[in-house]
């Protein structure tokens, strides 16, 4: 039969403080149990690991050998112990976070600032080259521990989806189509023009197509961008007109590099939304930043 793991536990105490009676009262345990446990230890693995004297125990060969495994385990063991309450602590530990460019702009920034000044010792790894999509499927995999992207966000059952900040997005257009401004045009009028947009497999390619064919119209993207913060400088380039969130878009619209088109048609607003996958723990430092996030902008947390 397998020796009992406990056994090596009260071995490596035994020979750390060479005596029964002091590895008993460090294991708040009795002397007779403890010198009963060593013998069946000795009688399992068929060798003399100790020599008894009146001032304690001494190790012989065979238990020096043995100690020198179990000395290492139990180091192990507890650096285990050490780095799990770490990671449960506001003192130390990590979180991952797979973010789109307008959550990171829109909500995350301000909120990791605040989060990292109250939490030093927390570190944070961004990751904002993620889709929404994909940002959902690095957390199903369990790459990261929370995803904050925009709306829509593929339905999972695992997942818990929290809308954090809505945000209303506008079609901005550069110099050359500045002619576009000057009414307010339907989405057929527009539907023609080249657009810049992210491409299919991404949130924002399927909310807009969604937009489109629910008047019977197609969306084309003629310039595809990687992320959204490069959507902006395409279109003041006069690379296409496109759809931008507006917080994002204030300061172009304010020196006149962009021009707002105006619509007929109402595009709904979206949301950058904290994404959650409900079937794995969350450390301490995790729960502390979806509660900073989760408190309104006009509302500090105390």
């Amino acid at each position: 039969m397998p020796v009992p793991y406990d056994y090596y536990r009260i071995f490596y105490y035994v020979a750390q403080h060479k005596s029964f009676t002091k590895a008993a009262e460090a294991l708040d345990n009795n002397q007779p149990n403890i010198t009963r446990c060593m013998n069946n230890l000795e009688q399992d693995l068929g060798c003399k690991l100790f020599v008894r004297t009146n001032h304690g125990v001494s190790l012989t060969p065979e238990g020096q050998r043995l100690y020198g495994r179990v000395s290492v385990a139990f180091e192990q063991l507890r650096l285990g112990e050490s780095e799990i309450r770490d990671h449960c602590s506001l003192e130390t530990g990590s979180i991952s976070i797979a973010a789109s460019e307008t959550a990171l702009h829109l909500i995350l920034l301000d909120r990791l600032a605040a989060f990292h000044k109250r939490y030093p010792g927390v570190r944070l790894r961004i990751t904002n080259d993620y889709s929404t999509p994909r940002a959902v499927e690095a957390l199903l995999h369990g790459q990261v521990d929370c995803a904050v992207v925009t709306t829509p966000c593929p339905a999972k059952k695992s997942l818990r989806e929290t809308p954090l900040v809505p945000f209303p997005e506008i079609l901005i257009c550069g110099p050359a189509f500045a002619y576009l401004a000057a009414k307010t045009r339907r989405l057929r009028d527009v539907e023609p023009c080249p657009f810049v947009c992210m491409g299919s497999g991404t949130s924002t390619f399927s909310f807009y197509q969604r937009l489109f064919l629910k008047h019977d119209l197609t969306f084309h993207v003629d310039m595809e961008a990687a992320t959204m913060d490069q959507v902006l400088p395409m279109v003041q380039h006069d690379l296409g007109i496109g759809f931008f969130p507006e917080p994002m878009a204030a300061a172009a619209l304010a020196d006149g590099s962009v021009t707002r088109i105006r619509l007929t048609e109402s595009v709904p607003q979206r949301a950058v939304s904290l994404v959650e996958d409900l079937s794995r723990p969350q450390s301490v430092a995790m729960k502390a930043l979806k509660k900073l996030l989760l408190t309104p902008a006009d509302r500090p947390e105390p």
